[in-house]
């Protein structure tokens, strides 16, 4: 790993060994066996150098056919190994690949993939053919192809969605700069590592790999798998990488692996995606169908995130930080008295007897009685979180303990990697030791622990595991955030946390929030397209730091970035104080009740939205496309969202008085100011009494509710249903999930620009029948 990244915790570039030449080069040159109804073969691999060539003054090293040159001689020129496909679902199927000859170990489970994922016995169908074997499924197929070996993926009408890219299609006597799918044979460590290359199409796009922060559509970008303290949001770092993307072809993939990977997507060569990995055996899973479709499969194998709780989706109020039960309490009464809805109070680094050195004990000096304190605010309506991190320095109280008891990871050497005592979350007895700390503070009355860091696991570290940091490193979030939600789930019975880092499967312990975004429009635009990115690598559920995190919040910036941050899942305000309304004026602090009262009001919306979501393995936060595929302009939009199925959002990163916006076919009604517009083109439209735009789908009916001073004080048995109905048609029978059961009551729904009729709720299914002749159905 040294000739890959010379600091520590940061990204390595996995493909740097590809371009070497001390290393040997194994290209895949035809099937020497496969059995169809087992679906296993070998596959033989010829063997290649980089070498010298000097043209027209240039010197570049293209790859020759090389002789064997080990002692003895038994040792094969042309190695043999095994690969195997398997089906999981009709949309889903598994290709394993080895490097070290006859070898390949029976297909692994392991914490990334969900317990609930199981088997279907998917129906694939097996035509052999003579130089082939094509299996398929109403969904699609995957042919081998034998001499040279070769993997080709189909949609269902046989138009090929992406195939392995051999020697022969990438090299010509003029141009030798693609790398083809191979393995290596490094001289360093004698460690085998495969670059999987695949085919891309000139118009196809490519989204996802975690909460990027970088241009939406990942074509012609490397990006490193390696989870970092990205200390911004304005860098191809990552606090929370997932080694899965889909394609706007009808495709994504999944790596199953916890190596640092590296996906060059066509940035080295244009119609090649490359996949490094530091694994010796490559094990892909592919998924095909829409976007939706996709996602669905994909978390279907990792797992989806559980729906939070109700009160979960209301104000987060936080700064860096509060520091004393007189601060807290103070800022519970400002909220109640300035009539600003609000559920969690978060007390970050300063709840300690010392701030930043975690012990998990308030500050005897300044908390008089935190149990009562939380009591009595829940009481008003209010949770507490609280911060923590699983790193220790050597003044921390519980230092000693941690490393005396062989809590933390260590060296092979049994020293420390670093100067903190960092908790090894693959030992079952730091998990035991680290969740009887959190159930103290969750007993009390906490309701979330926050989970920060995680990103800086020891490379150098061996674990519990028996790993090396190499295959714990990324690992290592996971096994975090599975720990405090466990710990969460057993003491209040609910499935929450507030984690920054992550890797494939930590969508099943929500919530994820974004890190540590600038004060900045382009940090804002940033953290948009790292939440749309994670949304689009299998998470429901997300949130960010209003205002932006690492200095004061500029008030047109804050007032700007506010109606973003409160239509999206969760909202939080955190960062460098002030982040309280009061602290801007008056005029401020109104602009920011009208906007917190919002999403309050739409909270039948919202959770019913979250519901369905997490069902299906869907983002509440949506890029244009994931609800409309067929239109080739929502693939171009990263500036944009859906919030849910109904609304569309298009936050102002600039100061200005309308922005340009992009809408999706249909017709669109502006929340605000009740204008419609066509779909399927871009329209200039104004910020309206909030600075945003904020539309919805002409059809939609909205569910809402009186806002109230917390989640706890909502009353569910008045509710307005607002129907955007479209303008040609308001007899057309429309439908709306609602996922909060309702009792027998009458209630009125309201159509703008049309009828207002009564229903009622016998059950959990309401009629509605106007005498315009308007009906919808609430199911």
């Amino acid at each position: 790993m040294t000739n890959m990244s010379r600091l520590l915790n940061q990204p390595p570039n996995m493909g740097l060994p590809f371009e070497t030449t001390d290393d040997t080069y194994y290209f895949p040159e035809r099937v020497e066996h496969y059995d169809p109804d087992n679906r296993t073969g070998t596959i033989r691999w010829n063997r290649y150098l980089r070498k010298p060539r000097l043209s027209f003054n240039q010197i570049d090293f293209p790859f020759a056919e090389s002789q064997a040159w080990e002692f003895p001689e038994e040792y094969e020129k042309s190695p043999v190994s095994v690969f195997e496909i398997d089906f999981v679902t009709e949309r889903t199927l598994r290709l394993r690949i080895g490097s070290r000859h006859m070898h390949l170990p029976p297909a692994k489970s392991t914490l990334m993939l969900s317990d609930e994922g199981g088997n279907t016995s998917p129906v694939w169908h097996t035509e052999r053919r003579e130089d082939s074997v094509v299996h398929s499924s109403e969904h699609g197929s995957v042919t081998v192809q034998f001499s040279p070996w070769e993997i080709i993926v189909k949609d269902k009408v046989g138009r090929v969605l992406t195939e392995t890219r051999g020697y022969s299609d990438i090299s010509s006597l003029l141009n030798t700069n693609g790398l083809p799918f191979c393995y290596t044979r490094s001289s360093i460590d004698m460690e085998n590592r495969f670059a999987a290359s695949f085919s891309l199409q000139a118009d196809e796009k490519l989204y996802g790999t975690g909460e990027s922060f970088t241009r939406l559509d990942k074509r012609g970008q490397r990006i490193d798998l390696f989870t970092t303290d990205a200390l911004s949001v304005q860098t191809p770092r990552m606090y929370k990488p997932i080694p899965f993307y889909l394609s706007s072809r009808g495709y994504g993939m999944f790596v199953h692996a916890s190596s640092p990977l590296s996906f060059d997507f066509g940035a080295s060569y244009d119609d090649t995606l490359s996949i490094f990995t530091g694994e010796e055996e490559l094990d892909l899973f592919i998924f095909l169908g829409s976007p939706k479709e996709v996602l669905s499969e994909y978390t279907r194998l990792t797992g989806r995130s559980p729906l939070p709780p109700l009160w979960s989706f209301g104000l987060w109020m936080s700064r860096i930080t509060y520091s004393s039960e007189t601060e807290v309490r103070e800022v519970a009464a400002k909220l109640a008295d300035n009539r600003i809805p609000c559920d969690v109070i978060h007390l970050d680094t300063g709840w300690f007897e010392k701030d930043w050195r975690c012990n998990y004990q308030f500050s005897e000096k300044r908390f008089d009685d935190p149990a009562r304190m939380i009591s009595d605010l829940k009481e008003q309506g209010y949770r507490i979180s609280l911060w923590q991190l699983p790193y220790f320095t050597p003044t921390n109280p519980l230092f000693a303990e941690i490393v005396d008891q062989g809590l933390a990871v260590t060296t092979a050497d049994g020293k420390l990697p670093t100067d903190d005592a960092i908790l090894d979350f693959s030992n079952p007895d730091t998990i035991k030791w680290y969740k009887k700390k959190l159930a103290g503070l969750l007993e009390m009355g906490v309701g979330a622990i926050k989970v920060d860091f995680g990103e800086a696991a020891p490379m150098n570290g061996v674990y519990a595991s028996g790993k090396t940091g190499f295959h714990e490193h990324n690992l290592y979030p996971l096994r975090y955030n599975r720990a405090a939600s466990e710990a969460t789930l057993e003491t209040n019975n609910e499935s929450i946390i507030w984690a920054r880092s992550a890797w494939a499967g930590s969508q099943r312990y929500p919530i994820h929030w974004g890190g540590d975004a600038e004060n900045t429009d382009n940090a804002m635009a940033s953290t948009l397209r790292g939440g749309l990115s994670l949304g689009l690598s299998g998470f429901s559920f997300w949130s960010h730091d209003i205002g932006g995190f690492v200095k004061s919040s500029p008030e047109n910036l804050y007032r700007r970035w506010l109606p973003f941050g409160m239509l999206t899942s969760h909202s939080r305000c955190h960062g460098l104080p002030p982040k309280e309304p009061w602290a801007y004026g008056e005029a401020f602090m109104a602009m920011f009740r009208e906007t917190v009262n919002l999403k309050y009001s739409l909270m039948p919306y919202v959770y019913t939205q979250a519901k369905l979501s997490a069902d299906a393995g869907h983002p509440m936060l949506r890029p244009l496309f994931l609800e409309y595929p067929e239109d080739p302009g929502c693939w171009l939009v990263e500036d944009e969202y859906l919030f849910g199925s109904n609304l569309l959002v298009a936050p102002f990163f600039e100061e200005a008085a309308e922005r340009r916006v992009y809408l999706p076919p249909g017709e669109w009604v502006d929340y605000q100011s009740g204008m419609r517009y066509a779909g399927g083109t871009w329209h200039d439209i104004a910020a309206g009494d909030l600075p945003v735009v904020l539309l919805v789908r002409s059809g939609a009916i909205l569910v809402h509710m009186n806002p109230a001073l917390s989640t706890a004080f909502l009353d569910w048995s008045e509710l307005r249903f607002v129907a955007f109905a479209a303008e040609e048609d308001e007899q057309q029978e429309r439908s709306v999930n609602l996922f909060e059961p309702l009792e027998q009551r009458m209630y009125q729904v309201r159509v703008r620009g049309g009828a207002i009729c009564d229903i009622r709720s016998d059950s959990e299914s309401i009629q509605v029948d106007s005498k315009s002749g308007w009906r919808a159905q609430i199911f």
